[in-house]
């Protein structure tokens, strides 16, 4: 093509000697447009050409003048380093001068291209289309978006709410609004939150048209708080409150979910005026709890895990949505539990016996002690009431001891089945802490878990040996323990107390009590002996009773006895508390 112009004499003088292809229709009709398209050419202007060679450092490119134009091979080169341009391509370029002083055509590929830009971007602008650029740099203020040419995206504008971070854009393929262009200072300026605004528009009008109760929708997790977790349907949000996440327990959402995650929800309620979405999760399966009692009868075996310690029990998962309680009082047959974490710990796979299921208040109860067996029941089979025991005392409180009689379980020796006459007061009188005794078993409450022990019978009979050694008409010397109205009861004979009424003592007048007091020393003649009631009765009359010279030798016999006692070691007693029992 850029030959036709160099040789145009040439034709000419062909066209003399041969008249009739000079005469040629087609050969005059390429001449006009060849003329037609010389004329067309201005400087400035976009032409489209074709690379006719490549040098080392140019392309030469046609673009139908009488001579070709060169370009600088730099301005085909992509940031790969590659020339992207072959011989025979087609490609626009800025006619920037017709002809220099060596007669070629000057040319740009690079302003063509920038001028083909900035044209677009004019139109979209004026058109309020969306165009796509790519992140290249953060600046002050914003980012420095390429479309082709360089724009600028304040951060304000990066979305629809705050960008905390720009760095996460860079590199990334967005699109654009154009909302400011001024061509002569190369400024443009870009708004990608209006195209997420118009976006976000079309996507909630969508979503609304979608919503009603009853639906299953996909959403995203945008937001995750202490009370639940805020899904983004599409333009619309909607709460899913921590209560419907799952049938079973959850601590916090995020055990269940992250920001981020695609999930599936039912919608449980809209409310158009507010565009309020309440949103269930465990929604989309049945509840478990339908048929908890056919799954779970009372008196069947089952397996879980602990899921959470209070302080009057463990709960444990028996499956998603189902947990059943085991209370304190039910985890062992012989141990009070105190504290739940002395047996179990979370996280523990455990079997349980179902001992009741309430499908109202949607609770089971479940018994882990029941899993194993009864050492109360075994103990009423193999040692019945009456058998005699072996065992050491394990703990002495204000109104008995408690003996071991087998490694789980401890009998009760009440104050009043320790001796036959004393009057036990407290029952270190009789037992000290690890004393081995004997006793036999009273009764056994199951039930309950007592076990009711009498060691009296293996201790001296005080009884029995008064009865042995005296006889009515004996005169004793002995304490006052206690004044009445009716009488004095007197000690008698190793802490076996006999009643002298007030119509047997000689009072001058008065009251008993301005006569007597607890522990003087009286003496006194035995009236009766009733045996069946192990009963005493004294009467004072007509018996001298001790002079002070006497009494002061019974004194010192007493405390001689009382210091020997109290030499020797004392345990200190236990409280009921300790080991968790009370008087019965």
């Amino acid at each position: 093509m850029a030959q036709v112009g160099n040789e145009r004499d040439a034709s000419v003088d062909f066209v003399d000697e041969e008249e009739d292809a000079v005469a040629s229709a087609e050969y005059q009709e390429f001449l006009a447009l060849y003329d037609e398209s010389m004329r067309n050419l201005t400087e400035g202007e976009i032409v489209r050409g074709k690379v006719v060679a490549i040098t080392a450092n140019e392309v030469i490119v046609d673009v139908g003048y009488k001579s070709e134009g060169l370009i600088p091979i730099e301005e085909f080169r992509g940031v790969d380093g590659e020339v992207h341009v072959q011989v025979g391509s087609d490609v626009e370029v800025l006619l920037e001068k017709a002809e220099d002083q060596e007669g070629h055509v000057l040319l740009s590929h690079s302003k063509a291209e920038r001028m083909r830009v900035w044209n677009e971007i004019e139109q979209s602008f004026r058109e309020g289309r969306v165009i796509k650029g790519r992140v290249i740099d953060r600046i002050k203020g914003g980012l420095t978006i390429d479309v082709g040419v360089r724009a600028f995206l304040p951060g304000s504008l990066a979305d629809i709410k705050p960008v905390k971070n720009l760095e996460i854009l860079r590199g990334k393929e967005l699109e654009f609004k154009v909302i400011s262009l001024d061509r002569r200072r190369n400024n443009i300026v870009l708004s990608r939150k209006a195209v997420l605004e118009k976006e976000y528009e079309r996507k909630k009008a969508e979503t609304i048209e979608k919503l009603q109760e009853g639906v299953l929708m996909k959403g995203t997790v945008k937001n995750i708080t202490d009370y639940g977790v805020f899904v983004d349907l599409g333009g619309v949000d909607g709460l899913l409150h921590i209560t419907d996440i799952s049938w079973g327990r959850v601590n916090h959402p995020s055990e269940h979910f992250n920001i981020g995650d695609e999930i599936e929800v039912v919608v449980l309620k809209f409310d158009r005026e507010t565009e309020r979405v309440s949103l269930g999760y465990k929604q989309r399966g049945e509840d478990p709890w339908v048929l908890v009692d056919k799954r779970y009868p009372v008196g069947s075996r089952v397996h879980g895990r602990v899921v959470s310690l209070v302080d009057y029990g463990a709960f444990v998962e028996l499956e998603e949505g189902v947990e059943g309680l085991i209370h304190v009082s039910e985890m062992s047959w012989t141990k009070k539990v105190v504290n739940p974490t002395k047996i179990l710990k979370t996280d523990d796979e455990i079997d349980a016996i179902v001992t009741e299921v309430d499908l109202d208040q949607r609770r089971i109860s479940l018994s882990l002690r029941q899993t194993e067996r009864n050492p109360w029941e075994e103990l009423a089979i193999t040692q019945p009431p009456g058998s005699i025991v072996e065992g050491k005392v394990r703990n002495l409180t204000e109104f008995g001891a408690f003996v071991e009689i087998t490694e789980e379980i401890d009998g009760l020796v009440h104050v009043s089945d320790m001796s036959w006459t004393k009057r036990v007061k407290h029952p270190s009188e009789v037992l000290r802490k690890g004393d081995a005794v004997r006793a036999r078993i009273l009764a056994i409450d199951v039930d309950n878990q007592r076990v009711s022990l009498s060691i009296k019978e293996f201790m001296p009979n005080e009884w029995q040996d008064f009865v042995d050694g005296h006889q009515v008409g004996d005169v004793l010397t002995g304490r006052v323990v206690n004044v009445t109205d009716f009488g004095l009861f007197i000690d008698i004979y190793a802490g076996l107390e006999g009643l002298a009424h007030v119509s047997e003592i000689d009072v001058p007048g008065g009251k008993l009590d301005d006569h007597f007091a607890i522990g003087d020393w009286v003496r006194a003649r035995v009236l009766r002996i009733e045996q069946d009631d192990k009963k005493v009765g004294l009467t004072l009359r007509g018996v001298p009773q001790p002079s002070e010279e006497e009494i002061a030798e019974l004194d010192a016999e007493a405390a001689a006895a009382a210091a020997e006692t109290e030499a020797l070691p004392e345990e200190e007693p236990e409280s009921a508390d300790a080991e968790g029992v009370e008087e019965e």
